[in-house]
């Protein structure tokens, strides 16, 4: 989507800003092998828009080997947390870009593999030195071709020698948690490569985007800067009337609404397809609709256009009450911050009402043409996150478990009794390859049953993990309504022989109130006793969300020690007789 603001209004915008004043703050690198004037100021501004404060470093001019080889570097002495490395084709093959056909297939192949060997070294000796992920974008293949049309014909040819570069160089970095490739060359396809590509502006100062185009080259790099805090969005709220189909129900009739069979009706289709997929890749839905609920839930039961089913919405509120309040329900029910909610709906005054009461929701401004509502939701930057696990595939199913356990434990009175029922199976994972994405996931996104509320990367927990002096590992909890997959996670400082310090322990909301943090802190205490530690120290660092969990440490036999807690495992831990501890 092109931006609606024009570069100078970035560059004007972000002299006024201050990234300190931000609670939440990040460290971006810019490096680029032609000019990006305009880019560090969009990113400020178009952060400072998401409440992030945004330091950021542009290296010279066609600087990055420098910058990268030299260890004393201002690029190192400023610590990104995320460094972009921004490559053009015409820089990278130099005269080859014009005259590729001047050597022979066997001579292009070997320039292609000394270009490539040289970026995955500087990018190898970066992640080396350094805590910060880097993006590398890719190379842009040119329509043009000396050959034209004959291009396809010629062995290793211009357009796929480029393409044998991209190919290369994201297989490489495939396994590479530290390193994410940007598919320029999609960016520019999106785009048009003569609107991307400004002649003039690259003549008058090698400037390969065109100026009016950095905002919006700009927006797809701030999903990176969304996903690195955590503050990628969980959950999607939708209307019905006239956002999942045309008319209104209550007034139309289910035969009356716009669904499929006609280009009004199909538009909505499509919006429905794209949702789904989202969904399917762990993005909850919840509907928020003024309406009947026997109609509504007719046309999501039945109607034989609908691609979205009951069982695809974690969470409905289909009644008269106003929006808002109906939001805040939502939030309560699911259990997660309003903070996490992105809500469309054609209606300009409900949105504009949602805006004004929480804005901390992300509401969407959606045109009267509905044809319209599936790029929309495309180009939203805020799902984005570095690594998707076998919880995020499973998201769904697990809230929808969420609820027949809420509506079980409505029938029992009394909580042991619910508790024992469950018959809960928990099982202790350490961290490895398999689970340190989700243990990072947790530990950035979880603020409520959370102790210390420390923010760990993928990078981070790796480290931990092959640190002696560190002990760690996450729970995955499993019930007879379903599996809810790896919900709590702790690391140990055991630097201290006879002293460990619980640096973090967090549980995700889904498993709060089913004293699942008793199960983990008898493993942990056993282990304590086999090597012999005397003291385990903890505390609490209170935030505005984790009050939940105030009262762990006391509640799991933690003593008060002047600004900490301390609890002796010699005197062991007894673990719930509901519960079947596992050890993997």
């Amino acid at each position: 989507m092109i931006s609606k603001e024009k570069l100078s209004y970035y560059i004007n915008k972000s002299k006024s800003l201050k990234p300190s004043d931000f609670d939440k703050t990040t460290r971006v690198a810019l490096l680029s092998s032609f000019t990006i004037n305009g880019f560090e100021e969009t990113l400020r501004v178009k952060s400072y828009e998401e409440n992030i404060g945004c330091f950021t470093y542009v290296a010279g001019y066609n600087q990055y080997p420098q910058e990268i080889l030299n260890k004393d570097s201002e690029l190192y002495n400023f610590k990104p947390d995320i460094t972009f490395l921004i490559l053009d084709t015409r820089t990278i093959l130099g005269d080859l870009f014009y005259s590729p056909y001047s050597i022979s297939s066997d001579e292009r192949k070997k320039i292609i593999d000394q270009k490539f060997l040289e970026i995955t070294n500087l990018v190898d000796k970066f992640v080396s030195k350094s805590k910060s992920k880097i993006i590398v974008t890719n190379l842009h293949i040119p329509t043009y071709s000396p050959y034209g049309l004959y291009e396809t014909k010629i062995e290793y040819g211009f357009h796929f020698m480029i393409n044998d570069f991209n190919t290369k160089l994201n297989k490489n970095f495939m396994e590479n948690n530290s390193v994410y490739i940007f598919d320029f060359n999609q960016f520019i396809s999106k785009y048009g490569e003569n609107d991307i590509f400004n002649i003039k502006q690259f003549l008058f100062g090698d400037i390969k985007i065109a100026l009016d185009f950095i905002p919006s080259l700009v927006d797809e790099f701030l999903g990176y800067v969304i996903a690195s805090l955590g503050l990628s969005k969980r959950c999607i709220v939708l209307d019905l009337d006239n956002t999942l189909w045309g008319g209104v129900i209550g007034e139309d009739g289910f035969n009356g609404i716009q669904l499929g069979s006609n280009p009004q009706g199909n538009a909505y289709v499509e919006f429905q397809k794209f949702l789904l997929a989202l969904n399917q890749r762990g993005i909850l839905l919840a509907i928020n609709s003024k309406n009947n609920l026997e109609d509504a839930l007719q046309v999501i039961d039945e109607h034989p256009d609908m691609v979205l089913r009951r069982d695809n919405f974690a969470c409905m509120k289909i009644n008269w009450n106003d929006k808002v309040s109906n939001m805040k329900e939502i939030s309560k029910e699911l259990n997660f911050g309003l903070d996490n909610f992105v809500f469309f709906d054609d209606d300009p005054v409900n949105r504009e009402l949602m805006k004004s009461n929480l804005p901390q929701v992300y509401t969407i401004d959606l045109p009267k043409d509905p044809s319209q509502y599936s790029t929309i939701l495309q180009n939203i930057k805020q799902f984005n996150i570095f690594q998707f696990t076998e919880e995020d595939s499973k998201r769904n199913q697990m809230y929808l478990d969420q609820q027949k356990r809420k509506e079980f434990e409505e029938t029992i009175t009394n909580l042991d009794d619910f508790l024992k029922q469950l018959n809960l199976k928990v099982s202790i994972k350490p961290a490895d390859k398999f689970t340190i994405p989700r243990i990072s996931q947790l530990t950035m996104k979880t603020n409520q049953f959370n102790l210390t509320t420390k923010r760990y990367k993928e990078e981070d927990i790796q480290k931990f993990s092959e640190d002696p002096n560190y002990f760690i590992g996450c729970a995955q909890v499993v019930d007879k309504f379903g599996d809810n997959g790896i919900t709590s996670v702790y690391i140990i400082n055991k630097e201290n022989k006879k002293e460990w310090y619980l640096d973090t322990f967090l549980l995700s909301c889904r498993v709060m109130g089913r004293e699942i943090e008793k199960a983990i802190f008898s493993y942990i205490i056993s282990k304590a006793n086999e090597e012999g530690v005397e003291k385990i120290r903890a505390n609490y660092i209170p935030t505005q969300k984790n009050k939940p969990i105030e009262n762990l440490l006391s509640n799991c036999g933690f003593e008060h020690d002047h600004d900490s807690w301390i609890i002796t495992p010699k005197h062991g831990f007894k673990l719930p007789n509901y519960i079947v501890l596992i050890e993997e």
